[in-house]
């Protein structure tokens, strides 16, 4: 069985970004998005006009700084290789997220990195919190969109 990752987050947390599971590159770099064609620190980094540092620690500052929280909703799989089909297939167990929501954070939204996680995230958890299916930063993914990413975050 692999192992996600622990979750990025504080007190001050407004916006929760689930993805699905690790892909194989990030568990290998030990953290979220880290596979170098993922759009996803890019993305960040042009929606908040600020150079992300490519090391673990400023990743985190960054999140931070910007009161963003990050998680996956799977948080162990059998899954072998990175796609999110694999995932339905897979022997996975979801994370617990009443710690990552208000009255612990101040979480307003959730956004979902792809169907996949979107999909996990509504059939395993119901919150009165609004949460969004936002096109995945992947660089499998043609219809990824940053407009939409840049809006979603920022409004």
């Amino acid at each position: 069985m692999h192992q996600g990752f622990k979750p990025v987050y504080d007190k001050n947390s407004k916006i929760l970004i689930l993805g699905s599971f690790p892909s194989v590159k990030s568990r290998e770099v030990g953290f979220y998005y880290g596979h170098k064609q993922n759009r996803f620190w890019k993305m960040l980094s042009q929606v908040f006009n600020e150079k992300i540092k490519d090391d673990i620690p400023s990743k985190i500052s960054f999140l931070h700084k910007y009161h963003i929280a990050l998680y996956d909703v799977i948080i162990e799989s059998d899954l072998t290789g990175s796609s999110d089909s694999a995932l339905e297939k897979s022997s996975l167990k979801t994370g617990a997220f009443a710690p990552l929501l208000p009255p612990n954070t101040k979480v307003e939204k959730i956004l979902c990195n792809g169907k996949t996680a979107y999909n996990l995230f509504i059939e395993n958890y119901t919150t009165d919190i609004p949460v969004y299916c936002m096109p995945s930063t992947s660089p499998a993914n043609p219809r990824y969109n940053f407009e939409t990413w840049k809006n979603t975050i920022l409004h």
